[in-house]
């Protein structure tokens, strides 16, 4: 393996941590988190094998959709501290060795932004094109909608100026025009802004959104809507060539192959949401074959690009891409009652819960996450077994305050937090970091060695995925291989029972080390290895 130009595809071999500020460590005790509590926890973040932290959005807002929509795009909510504090803790996890992106919303504002708010004072404003404005809803305009149980059109009438403006999510979150030649350069602004600061790249929301022009102006019409997301990938290549776009892209494999570009680079990474819903399908049948159908499918990104693989993120678990018996089997199993989903195609749950608190289960969903092929992507508390709040609306069950210390306010605050934690078996007093900080056997502890074993086998990131037929239905096998070590080997057990396989290895000899639990097998041709269940073991060929 010629590891002479890794360094510059830094993100092949990250290991990503999504976190929102609010919810991470209050550094002030008002009971909101914030830049100077965040920079408190750098080290542990260290500590746990992080590479790159993404920061959930941070700008001012109104918060009628926890901070997605933006009124400025050029501060800090005044909530989380100041410029200040966030340079401070870009500084602190730049001396980490520690990258850090922010997400990119620029598919909508909020409505009360300064941008629309003078958008919509007159037909006549300079901002007015800024948006998408119609004087009747088209025929052939965007159907669908985001939040089908929160609003039933893309269009809201502006009673002030007797036209339709477009918002694909909710009413108070009006679309950019990005038809519009002044709104891509403002874009560009806003990310050689916060690049000029320290980011080194953008997790960019609702990427398929953010692209379609259908109803806007057909004077402003970008000739090809990708062009766009090429020059941004461009601009930021110029500022930092180290920088990345992760794109959020919830469509079709055979489609989402034209968002990492076509000649020009588009996106760094993409979300596959399909191999994350196949694996719960796999998880609810205790077999191997859906997420192995997905792994078969899956198209090999270009050379500088990657997937990136997670358990689950700060929205929903959307399992849209599944069939409706398909979606119906992972609700039994993981979220039988009407108030754990959401949007009739997702579970507002956290992984934990959805097990029954059963920890090798845990294990098992983490090992996948960390030695399937693709970058891995943490939300915060998942290397705990964070629950969720089913009290709180939607979406938010899942973005509780984060549980350093098994107190009252769970380590995160002196004050009652603005945002209640679980409680019950997920309360502080039964998950936090402190409690499973000195536990070899806690789920801390497994995530932090599996984001060790994984750095340390630069084959994950590099080398030629393949899967391995294991014999067992419940058993997915597969293996990486390059030209100067391994191969490694993986095996997952999807089964409540414990399983013998002798998987198809094509002749390897010499030894096989288990480097999870440090146990050595002598090569044969019908060498055969043991798994508990929902046992997980990464074999790493010497000679």
């Amino acid at each position: 393996m010629d590891m002479s130009w890794t360094a510059d595809l830094w993100w092949k071999s990250a290991v990503i941590y999504c976190l929102d500020v609010e919810c991470y460590k209050d550094g002030d005790g008002d009971g909101i988190g914030d830049f100077k509590g965040l920079t408190q926890q750098v080290d542990y973040l260290e500590r746990l094998g992080v590479t790159c932290i993404w920061l959930m959005p941070f700008f001012p807002s109104p918060r009628r959709d926890d901070g997605y929509d933006i009124s400025d795009y050029y501060a800090v909510d005044p909530r989380l501290g100041t410029l200040g504090d966030l340079v401070e803790f870009l500084r602190t996890a730049r001396d980490r060795g520690i990258r850090v992106i922010a997400d990119l919303v620029v598919n909508h504002t909020s409505d009360q932004h300064p941008w629309f708010q003078d958008a919509r004072s007159s037909r006549d404003s300079q901002y007015r094109d800024w948006y998408v404005w119609v004087d009747e809803p088209p025929a052939d305009g965007p159907k669908d909608i985001a939040f089908p149980d929160q609003e039933n059109s893309v269009w809201e009438l502006d009673e002030g100026t007797g036209q339709y403006f477009l918002h694909r999510f909710y009413r108070f979150q009006p679309d950019l025009n990005i038809s519009n030649p002044a709104v891509r350069d403002e874009i560009a602004r806003i990310l050689g802004f916060w690049m000029e600061l320290g980011l080194s790249g953008f997790r960019v929301d609702a990427v398929p959104f953010m692209l379609e022009t259908i109803g806007e102006q057909e004077k402003q019409r970008l000739p090809r809507p990708h062009e766009y997301l090429a020059d941004l990938r461009a601009f930021l290549g110029r500022r930092d060539g180290d920088s990345v776009l992760l794109g959020e892209v919830n469509i079709p494999y055979p489609d989402m192959m034209e968002f990492f570009g076509d000649g020009r680079p588009e996106l760094t990474m993409a979300f596959d949401f399909i191999g994350m819903q196949r694996m719960y399908l796999s998880m609810a049948r205790g077999e191997a074959a859906p997420l192995a159908e997905a792994l078969k499918e899956r198209p090999e990104p270009p050379r500088d690009a990657r997937w990136a693989t997670f358990v689950r993120n700060h929205d929903e678990l959307t399992l849209d891409k599944l069939t409706e018996d398909e979606r119906n089997e992972v609700f039994a199993a993981f979220g039988p009652d009407e108030d754990m989903q959401v949007f009739g195609r997702g579970l507002r749950r956290r992984l934990p819960p959805m097990l029954d608190g059963d920890l090798r289960r845990m294990k098992l969903t983490y090992s996948m996450l960390f030695s399937l092929p693709g970058t891995p992507v943490l939300f915060y508390g998942e290397e705990i077994g964070m629950g969720e709040n089913l009290d709180l609306p939607s979406r938010m069950a899942v973005r509780t305050p984060m549980q350093w210390r098994p107190d009252e306010f769970g380590g995160f605050s002196t004050a009652e937090p603005h945002i209640p934690m679980p409680s019950g078996d997920y309360a502080p007093e039964h998950v936090s970091v402190s409690a499973q900080r000195g536990d070899p056997d806690s789920l801390l502890s497994w995530t932090g060695m599996l984001a060790e074993r994984y750095r340390q086998n630069p084959e994950m990131a590099w080398g030629a995925f393949s899967l391995v037929d294991s014999g067992d239905p419940a058993v997915l096998a597969y293996r990486y291989d390059d030209d100067d070590d391994g191969p490694l080997v993986i095996l997952h057990n999807f089964a409540d029972r414990p399983v013998t396989v002798t998987p198809a290895l094509d002749g390897l000899d010499g030894r096989l080390v288990d480097l999870l639990q440090n146990a050595e097998t002598l090569l044969t041709d019908e060498t055969a290895f043991d798994l508990e269940p929902y046992g997980t073991r990464w074999l790493r060929r010497f000679p």
